[in-house]
């Protein structure tokens, strides 16, 4: 695969960056999009080596990392980031692509499936966190809200503490789950003091966006995109490979199971330990395959 190059594309309250990489060999595949949210490219820099053969594309979400977002712009919400895909499928010459979404890039990939599915062949959906799927919504919801809250009112760590709990836990949660006592940060090696930064993403723009959010499925189910719901052989228990398993029941499928967990593509990226990147690209290798 070439180096990639790197561009930056002006769109409505944001500036995103992103990058192509091109195959050494010319070839018939459409592009490959890898997105997240709030992770940005660089979380699939190993993902996007076992792709070699055709030209992947990666950006950073407004408002992560190289991407900027303007501060008196609208709050984004799950549409907007969708958009903002779909204007990136654009500048790289159009559709339809072949998408993998992971987590909240997940989310947002159903939602571009729904809006513009004249830009994609395949979406692969892996772990979407949707709480509206789930019959534990209200208490999703709530202990979501009190992320938000709590990053406004303390700060990074002790909201990074309360979201590192609600990720490990597994099964439902307790309608009075977002009353238990927070989290101590330091049992994370999180901060305990206030920077006083409120520009953090996932603690605050997310945990308010994607909570009401609900894909269109009767638009997905009839649409011409052939849309596949993942989730990780070791995190089905967890909110967002539950919400996996019943986002693909509301779409009349079957999740795909993939090797590893909820970041299964990991090789070590942002310092986490890796996963199991090469079964997991070669899971998504078949998947893609018409």
């Amino acid at each position: 695969m070439t180096d990639k190059k790197t561009f930056t594309l002006d769109v409505p309250g944001a500036v995103l960056t992103y990058d192509v990489r091109e195959p050494a060999a010319p070839t018939d595949e459409p592009p490959l999009l890898l997105i997240g949210l709030p992770m940005g490219a660089e979380g699939f820099a190993t993902l996007a080596s076992h792709f070699a053969d055709r030209t992947v594309v990666t950006h950073d979400p407004r408002g992560v990392e190289r991407s900027t977002r303007e501060a008196s712009a609208d709050l984004p919400g799950i549409p907007t980031f969708a958009d903002d895909v779909h204007r990136i499928i654009q500048a790289v010459g159009g559709g339809p692509v072949d998408l993998f979404g992971s987590s909240g890039g997940a989310t947002v990939s159903l939602g571009l499936a729904a809006t513009h599915p004249e830009d994609v062949r395949t979406v692969v959906a892996h772990e979407p966190p949707l709480p509206t799927a789930l019959p534990d919504r209200d208490a999703m919801v709530a202990a979501m809200r009190d992320i938000y809250d709590t990053y406004q009112a303390k700060g990074s760590g002790p909201a990074t503490a309360k979201f590192i709990a609600l990720l490990m836990t597994e099964g439902e949660l307790t309608a009075d789950y977002a009353n238990q006592p927070a989290p101590d940060p330091a049992t994370f090696g999180l901060p305990t003091e206030d920077d006083g930064s409120r520009d953090d993403l996932l603690l605050s723009v997310n945990m308010l966006t994607i909570p009401p959010f609900e894909p269109a499925y009767a638009t997905i189910r009839t649409g011409t995109p052939r849309v596949v719901i993942g989730v990780g052989t070791d995190s089905d228990q967890g909110m967002a490979g539950r919400s996996a398993i019943a986002a693909a029941a509301l779409l009349g499928t079957e999740p795909v199971v993939f090797p590893g967990g909820h970041g299964g593509f990991s090789g070590g990226e942002y310092g986490q330990p890796a996963d199991k990147p090469e079964e997991f690209a070669a899971k998504l290798r078949e998947v893609l395959t018409p």
